[in-house]
C-alpha cells in the first residue's frame, strides 16, 4: 500500500473518532452534570480518546503536508484556524474548576461543534478562492 494513502486513512479514522468522541463527551454536559462541572463519568477515557484523535490528526496532518512538500490550496488555511478554534473551545468547554457556568461549557461546545462541521464542509466541498 502506498505510504501517502495509508497516512491518509490513519488521518481520517482520527478525524472519526474524534467525532464520536466530541459527540460522546458532549452527553456529559447534559447529564449527570455535578454543579458547573461535566458528569465525571467516562472522564478519563474521553480525556484520553480525545488527546489521542487530536494528536493523531495533527501528527499525521504534519506528515502529509511535508511528503506534499507544503504545496497546499487556499483554503486549507482555513482549515488550519478552524482547527485551532476547535482545539481552543474544547478546552474552554471541559477546563477543571467552577469558574465556568454551564451555559459558557455548552457554547464552547457548539463553538467546537461548528468548527468540526465547518472543517468537514471544506474538505468535502473544496471551494477554490482564486
Amino acid at each position: 500500500m502506498e505510504t501517502q494513502l495509508l497516512i491518509k486513512i490513519i488521518h481520517m479514522s482520527a478525524v472519526t473518532l474524534v467525532c464520536l468522541v466530541i459527540i460522546g463527551r458532549a452527553f456529559t454536559l447534559f447529564k449527570g452534570v455535578q454543579g458547573n462541572q461535566p458528569n465525571p463519568a467516562g472522564r478519563t477515557l474521553f480525556v484520553a480518546l480525545q488527546h489521542l484523535s487530536m494528536t493523531l490528526i495533527a501528527g499525521t496532518g504534519i506528515v502529509l503536508l511535508f511528503m506534499k512538500n507544503f504545496d497546499v490550496q487556499p483554503w486549507f488555511y482555513a482549515k488550519v484556524i478552524l482547527f485551532l478554534v476547535l482545539l481552543s473551545s474544547l478546552s474552554k468547554a471541559y477546563r477543571k474548576g467552577d469558574q465556568l457556568k454551564l451555559q459558557q461549557r455548552r457554547a464552547g461546545l457548539f463553538l467546537a461543534a461548528v468548527a468540526l462541521v465547518a472543517i468537514i464542509g471544506l474538505v468535502v466541498i473544496k471551494p477554490n478562492f482564486g
